[in-house]
C-alpha cells in the first residue's frame, strides 16, 4: 500500500489536465559552470570570415573532446591583439559542482585542420568590455578617442562623483 502512494503522485502530476508530463524534470545532481577558453586558432577562417560562435559550436559537436559538453553560454571570440590574427574563445560549460568535466578539458590539445588548439581554465567570462573613462562598450583604453572623462549618468564631460554638483 505504502510503495503504491509513492508512485502514485508522479504518475497523477503527469496525467493533470494542462501539465505536459515531457515538461517535468527528471532529478539531477546540482551544476554549476565552468570558464573556460580556446587558444591557438585562427580569427580569419580559409574564406577570410571571421570566426563565429555558431562555427566554434558546430566544430565541438565533431570532435571527441567535447562529446560530453553542453555549453551554458554561446561561445565569446575576439582577437588576442588588433594585428594579431589568432582568436580566443571563451566558453562557459554546465559543470557537476566538482568541476569533474572541466579536468577533463582542461590543458587538453585537439586538431582543427591543420592548426593546434588548446582549452585552458579561465575566470569568469569577461564579456563585451566597457570602458570606465568614456562608457562605451567593446573598445579599449587604446582605442577610445574620447578626449576626457564621461558621467556614467548624464554623459557630461564630469566623473559620476561630481554629478551631482555639476549636473
Amino acid at each position: 500500500m505504502y510503495q503504491t502512494l509513492v508512485t502514485f503522485p508522479l504518475k497523477y502530476f503527469k496525467s493533470v489536465e494542462g501539465i505536459n508530463g515531457n515538461d517535468i524534470p527528471s532529478p539531477r545532481l546540482p551544476q554549476s559552470k565552468s570558464y573556460l577558453k580556446i587558444t591557438g586558432l585562427p580569427y580569419l577562417q580559409a574564406d577570410d570570415n571571421k570566426i563565429t560562435s555558431k562555427n566554434v559550436t558546430d566544430f565541438m559537436k565533431h570532435i571527441d573532446l567535447f562529446e560530453n559538453v553542453s555549453l551554458a553560454t554561446k561561445p565569446y571570440i575576439i582577437k588576442v591583439s588588433p594585428k594579431s590574427d589568432i582568436a580566443i574563445i571563451w566558453f562557459d560549460i554546465w559543470d557537476t559542482q566538482n568541476g569533474s568535466k572541466a579536468k577533463l578539458l582542461i590543458n587538453h590539445f585537439f586538431n582543427l585542420g591543420h592548426h593546434i588548439a588548446t582549452v585552458r581554465a579561465t575566470n569568469m567570462n569577461p564579456g563585451v568590455p566597457q570602458y570606465h573613462n568614456c562608457w562605451k562598450w567593446d573598445h579599449s583604453t587604446f582605442l577610445c578617442r574620447a578626449h576626457g572623462s564621461q558621467c556614467q549618468k548624464c554623459s557630461s564631460p564630469h566623473k559620476l562623483k561630481h554629478h551631482r554638483e555639476l549636473a
